[in-house]
């Protein structure tokens, strides 16, 4: 088959594709994708359905996506949030519906059994992930999945418009390749979140946010200020301030904090060559209703 889309982003392979790209990509089988929702803490996305297969982004809990079919004990599904197209374990999935009503706007929190701090937690949630609250007990929140301490989460449509102030919370997170979340976080996985908790759109790689995001800015340091975007062939930064850069990175194995001029010098001599462009977001505008959920575009759809 010969894709002339992104297979990051275009839900189709040569033995299975979207039914809405028929006769735009060929495959064996066609089908309808059906609703579904992330219902664990967190999932890795694979590129095959193989636990061996690397993680390429991660789905996280309240997360929706499409469903198309079930291999090998996986889901081939497309986020909704990025367009990401993968496999995720099959049990990760579960009904669309209910919407999420809460977001956890801590860096990390537990879920638990009961309504209590002293029993063995189910599973960790971390900064961004969706809940349904059906009711609360005391301090906590009744989810289907357990319970949640609720100061550790915001109503839905919750934003955070300073996201470089949300990636300094997260200095010294460890660094995951495909990670996404405060547990492990790759560089394009921390630009994501902490801009999709400002309720901006953005892509999921690196290559796709220079594309993108924001505007091309002159190819100098000089007038950089806090919030524009570093880029390398594969790597991207924030700026902390007009000297400063913000990433996650696999030098520190963590989220860091460095002077732009040691980063620029260390990555064109040992890792990415040479910066690629530096680009500004526009000013924080309002928040979508749901900031977790962009347009996905489909292949053939307008600009």
């Amino acid at each position: 088959m010969t894709l002339p889309f992104d297979p990051r982003l275009t839900p189709a392979r040569p033995h299975l594709a979207d039914a809405a790209l028929r006769g735009q990509v060929e495959a064996a089988r066609f089908v309808t994708g059906q609703a579904r929702r992330v219902v664990v803490p967190s999932a890795p996305l694979r590129r095959t359905p193989s636990d061996a297969s690397g993680t390429e982004t991660e789905a996280v809990l309240g997360d929706a996506v499409t469903f198309y079919a079930e291999e090998d004990g996986h889901a081939f599904v497309q986020l909704t949030r990025d367009g990401y197209v993968g496999y995720l374990p099959v049990g990760s999935l579960g009904p669309a519906d209910p919407e999420p009503t809460h977001v956890v706007t801590a860096l990390r929190s537990f879920l638990y059994p009961a309504p209590d701090l002293k029993r063995p937690p189910r599973g960790h949630l971390g900064l961004g992930a969706r809940l349904t609250a059906t009711g609360r007990e005391g301090d906590y929140l009744a989810t289907p999945g357990g319970f949640v301490f609720a100061a550790h989460c915001r109503e839905a449509g919750f934003t955070a418009p300073d996201f470089v102030g949300t990636a300094e919370r997260l200095v010294g997170t460890p660094y995951l390749w495909g990670g996404r979340t405060s547990l492990g976080l790759d560089c394009s996985g921390l630009v994501q979140l902490c801009l999709h908790l400002a309720g901006r759109d953005c892509p999921r790689d690196a290559d796709m946010q220079e594309r993108g995001l924001g505007t091309d800015l002159p190819n100098d340091p000089a007038g950089l200020r806090r919030g524009d975007l570093v880029f390398w062939r594969g790597h991207v930064g924030m700026m902390r301030d007009a000297t400063t850069l913000l990433h996650a990175n696999g030098h520190h194995m963590a989220v860091a904090v460095e002077p732009l001029a040691e980063a620029r010098a260390r990555i064109l001599a040992n890792s990415y060559g040479p910066v690629t462009s530096f680009r500004r977001l526009a000013p924080g505008t309002a928040a979508p209703a749901d900031p977790f959920q962009c347009q996905v575009r489909k292949p053939g759809d307008p600009e």
